[in-house]
């Protein structure tokens, strides 16, 4: 138990995604088997006859941050997935921005806000975000970093400070890639990424129109809007419609789970 507690502290101390596997059912009950994120045991062992598919759902179910019970044969596991907090961009300093930085720090995002306006980008208009960040993205990308804990959402429609977030978006294993902006912007937008080499595979991981449909017409609504579609792609599971009116389980597994 001690090696695995230890595994624990070091995938939390690093802030990396991780899997607690604990059997409980079958010959191995009890014990615990601690994956990192790439699936490397850093305690215990899996057994042989069941290790491919366990670390298989592990890295899913890390990938949607999500706990599940799951059989293999004689064999019964609990999936306790380690998930770093996850870390939100927002570029632009607009209404928007303050009550999605309010309700994303809420649910624990640690939120970012960068704009190159000075008189918008103040800790007064921004009390929750962890930092607020003056300048033009160019600029300042030595500061921020885009990996796959990383929610891009792009909310100035100003290409000095899209085009280059972007572009970095594009290249990383970024979680969410949000812009706001109509129809025609985003097509705009989708031809200068096009032209400067990006495929269409890349482009489509921008959420553009950004959010779900909801009505949203206030700053708030929108900001519940693009959440709404944030909380969708991070747990994988949902259709974005109302609940009223269907079948099956509320809270629904991802279809291609194992």
């Amino acid at each position: 138990m001690s090696d695995a507690l230890t595994a624990v502290q070091e995938i939390l101390d690093a802030e990396q995604f991780g899997s607690v596997i604990t059997f409980v059912e079958g010959g191995e009950i009890g014990t615990k088997v601690v994956l990192n994120a790439a699936g490397k045991s850093l305690a215990g062992d899996l057994p042989a006859d069941i290790a491919h598919h366990v670390t298989e759902d592990a890295l899913v179910l890390m990938n949607h941050e999500q706990h599940r019970t799951m059989s293999y044969g004689d064999h019964t596991v609990f999936f306790e997935t380690l998930a770093p907090p996850p870390d939100l961009l927002i570029f632009g300093a607009v209404h928007v921005a303050q009550p999605l930085t309010s309700f994303s720090a809420t649910m624990g995002y640690r939120v970012t806000v960068v704009d190159s306006r000075a008189a918008f980008a103040t800790k007064d208009r921004f009390p929750e975000a962890r930092e607020v960040l003056v300048g033009w993205p160019a600029d300042l990308m030595d500061q921020l970093n885009f990996d796959r804990r990383t929610w891009v959402v792009v909310l100035s429609h100003d290409q000095r400070h899209e085009t280059p977030v972007l572009e970095a978006a594009l290249k990383s294993d970024a979680r969410y890639i949000g812009a706001m902006g109509s129809r025609r912007t985003h097509n705009l937008r989708v031809e200068r990424l096009q032209e400067k080499g990006f495929s269409g595979d890349d482009t489509a991981r921008i959420k553009g129109p950004i959010g779900l449909d909801i009505g949203a017409e206030t700053p708030h609504e929108v900001a519940v809007s693009i959440l709404a579609e944030m909380t969708m792609i991070r747990y994988g599971a949902g259709s974005g419609l109302s609940l009223h009116g269907q079948d099956g389980r509320i809270h629904k597994q991802r279809p291609d789970d194992a």
